[in-house]
């Protein structure tokens, strides 16, 4: 049994201890979701706030900005190449309230919610999309992402695509697709570079017509830089117009 005259004693301890419970220290960056009787009363903080045991209680929400990693996920493309894509999304708690009365678990459910919407929106593209317009598809997952959560109070500010992972056949696929399409590119600029190259003969041809003599000049100066070259045969077509001018001088 304990003696009467510690009852006072006790009486003040336990009062004392009630009183230290009241206070509670609020960061910055935390916020307090107070419940009176089971009922949402406000919304407390930062700072010393005072809490009322076994009448209010309090549940703390960190409103700095989180990152969370989506799992990999197999994704069927539009054009039935099957890929493994993992994301990473950026958000925070701008309402408390919706965040803590609106949904059980806003983390668990932010990320299942992006884990599907991953997948689903990827599923409606090709997959060159996928490879060339990650900016597109960063900006369309984090519209609709900030849309979905904006009734539990939570901001979505970026979504990036980390990795987009494919098998061995399908790398090798685009390798030969690339291959094919350098080769592709080359034959163009071959095939330009010859028209181009094409006019400029003949508007050379159209310069030396006007003047017969200027083929001739063009011949020697041909013959010219041939023999710089130390070669001990050389194989120079002789034009027909050198051969009449020999003629001519020989009748004379």
């Amino acid at each position: 049994m304990i003696p009467l005259a510690y009852f006072p004693l006790l009486l003040f301890v336990l009062l004392l201890f009630i009183i230290a419970s009241m206070f509670r220290i609020l960061r910055e960056y935390e916020r307090a979701v107070v419940f009176l009787l089971g009922r949402f009363y406000k919304v407390k903080g930062p700072g010393l706030i005072i809490i009322v045991p076994f009448v209010q209680q309090m549940v703390r929400v960190d409103l700095r900005t989180l990152t969370m990693d989506v799992p990999t996920q197999d994704v069927i493309s539009r054009d039935n190449v099957t890929i493994r894509v993992n994301a990473v999304i950026y958000f925070r708690v701008v309402d408390p309230q919706k965040a803590i009365i609106n949904v059980e678990n806003y983390l668990e459910a932010t990320s299942q919610l992006a884990q599907t919407t991953l997948r689903s929106v990827l599923g409606q593209h090709e997959l060159d999309e996928l490879l060339a317009e990650r900016e597109t598809l960063n900006a369309d997952l984090q519209r609709i992402l900030d849309t979905s959560t904006d009734a539990w109070g939570i901001k979505v500010s970026n979504v990036e695509i980390k990795h987009v992972d494919l098998d061995d056949s399908m790398i090798r696929a685009i390798a030969r697709q690339a291959e094919a399409e350098r080769v592709r590119r080359a034959k163009v600029i071959h095939a330009s570079g010859e028209l181009e190259a094409s006019k400029k003969l003949l508007e050379a041809a159209q310069v030396l017509a006007q003047q017969p003599q200027a083929i001739q000049l063009r011949y020697l100066q041909t013959l010219t830089e041939i023999s710089g070259e130390n070669n001990s045969t050389i194989i120079f077509p002789l034009p027909m117009e050198l051969m009449q001018v020999f003629a001519r001088h020989k009748g004379d």
